[in-house]
């Protein structure tokens, strides 16, 4: 029987179809008969692993802790920050039975951590000497998400959060920064992703938090997707739970704490950022398989060639294609999986003392000796890590837009995708006016630019820029 591809769905025909078939084509997942939830196959959690591998190296250089707290919250103990509990009631799935018994207390299934944290810092912090506390951990979350779609949404999520506890307001509003920049800097210069980082509005900010930061990336339909977030929680969840500490001049205190989070919804946004007609393309610094080798024939010497040159990387990350599949067939599945370098051997161009170097990126084809092969395909990768990059960023900025009238911003809003700028003063019924009237939600206040006009909806002062834009 002959091998068959997934067919996938032109990226500027049906974005959406595109999107689920390029995650099925390029099996990084599966469906199952768990409604809401998807199987994320060997390739997808490869790629994952990557992004743990990398993110957790970063945590813990900067003196974080992994611990894993349980997957179960008491309903008494959800219930003890208001605020956040009622932020997440219409997400929560609760446990209401152990075997065939009822349980005397509902049980909620992890939608976040904050209050497990707390509970286990009642108990551990007692003297500065405790803090900081900077844990981290990598865990499933559910949430009972009505729509779901592969890696962006869906009922249970696989995750990390940061949560940390601090002797003094500026040690855990520097965290909150600190750790926002971990996550522009690894989407930026990892995932090749020109995001945007700001502040999200009083109405948009996580449940129970006083300030949440946002890393905001735009997707090739110009729909933005909300790619991690750091929240400051001030002393709200500590006074709750009554955490305190002896400090340094003998007085009873309240810590600080921060939390922060990314999911695989960064996979989802690789794949709209960068995909193509032709399936995935993967950035190298988070790609599974960085070259894969095929060959053209079965022959001693193609093998030998192919050896000689993937033992000379310095990055073995790499595959070689013995399959009995045709090297048709073999191209195109290297393609979808979004494989960045491609090398072809065969007797034809080893005639010639050559090899076929092909980029992902671009599906440009090189020439190379074979002798050169090695150090081109280190090349090759830097390159197209950096070309991707600016592609990208060249891409975005061209549905970035500032509307100086409502009238303007709706005329943007109504006939043009991507990230609008403006004036705002600040109000939220401002904020829910736009989302009415177009549909459009505020993506994040731009802290650095102060605003240079009056708010565009309701003409008061302008206090700040900030970016609106549909979202997935």
């Amino acid at each position: 029987m002959k091998a068959k591809l997934e067919k996938i769905t032109p990226r500027d025909e049906d974005f959406s179809q595109w999107y689920t078939d390029v995650c099925l084509a390029a099996k990084l997942i599966s469906y199952s008969h768990t409604k809401g939830s998807v199987i994320i196959c060997p390739y997808g959690y490869a790629i994952w692993e990557n992004i743990q591998k990398i993110l957790d190296s970063e945590f813990k250089k900067l003196g974080h802790e992994n611990v894993q707290m349980p997957m179960f919250i008491p309903e008494s103990l959800l219930n003890i920050e208001k605020e956040h509990v009622e932020g997440f009631a219409p997400e929560v799935a609760w446990v209401t039975h152990g075997g065939n018994e009822k349980l005397e207390e509902r049980l909620c299934v992890r939608p976040t951590s904050e209050v497990l944290f707390c509970d286990y810092y009642k108990d551990l912090i007692h003297s500065y000497r405790d803090l900081p506390k900077l844990y981290n951990q990598w865990c499933t979350i559910v949430r009972w998400e009505k729509t779901t779609r592969p890696f962006l949404r869906s009922r249970e999520i696989l995750w990390q959060e940061g949560h940390t506890m601090h002797a003094t307001k500026e040690e855990a509003e520097k965290e909150t920064l600190q750790m926002l920049k971990v996550y522009e800097n690894f989407q930026r210069n990892v995932l090749a992703l020109p995001v945007i980082v700001g502040l999200k509005t009083e109405k948009e900010k996580f449940a129970g938090a006083e300030k949440t930061y946002t890393v905001e990336a735009m997707m090739y339909d110009g729909v933005a997707l909300q790619n991690g977030t750091s929240h400051y929680f001030g002393d709200h969840f500590a006074k709750a739970f009554d955490i305190t500490f002896l400090d340094k001049d003998n007085q009873l205190k309240t810590p600080y704490q921060t939390s922060w989070g990314v999911t695989t919804r960064m996979i989802g946004a690789t794949i709209m950022t960068h995909g193509d007609d032709h399936g995935l393309v993967l950035p190298p610094k988070i790609a599974p398989i960085k070259t894969i080798f095929i060959p053209i024939g079965n022959d001693e010497n193609v093998m030998k060639t192919i050896n000689d040159i993937a033992k000379n990387l310095e990055d073995n990350t790499y595959q070689i294609d013995t399959s009995d599949k045709t090297p048709g067939f073999k191209f195109a599945e290297a393609e979808v999986k979004g494989i960045p370098v491609r090398v072809e051997v065969g007797l034809k161009d080893l005639g010639n003392n050559e090899v076929t170097i092909v980029r992902r990126d671009t599906l440009e084809k090189i020439k190379v000796p074979v002798s050169l092969a090695s150090k081109k395909i280190e090349e090759l990768l830097e390159t197209i890590q950096k070309d991707m990059y600016q592609k990208a960023y060249e891409r975005r900025n061209t549905m970035l837009y500032e509307a100086k009238t409502y009238d303007e911003f709706k005329n943007i809003a109504q006939n043009k995708p991507g990230f609008i700028k403006i004036n705002w003063c600040g109000e939220t019924e401002c904020e829910e006016k736009i989302k009415e009237d177009t549909g459009l939600k505020s993506r994040c206040i731009i802290e650095e630019e102060d605003a240079d006009g009056k708010c565009i909806v309701c003409q008061k002062e302008g206090k700040k820029k900030i970016y609106f834009g549909k979202q997935y």
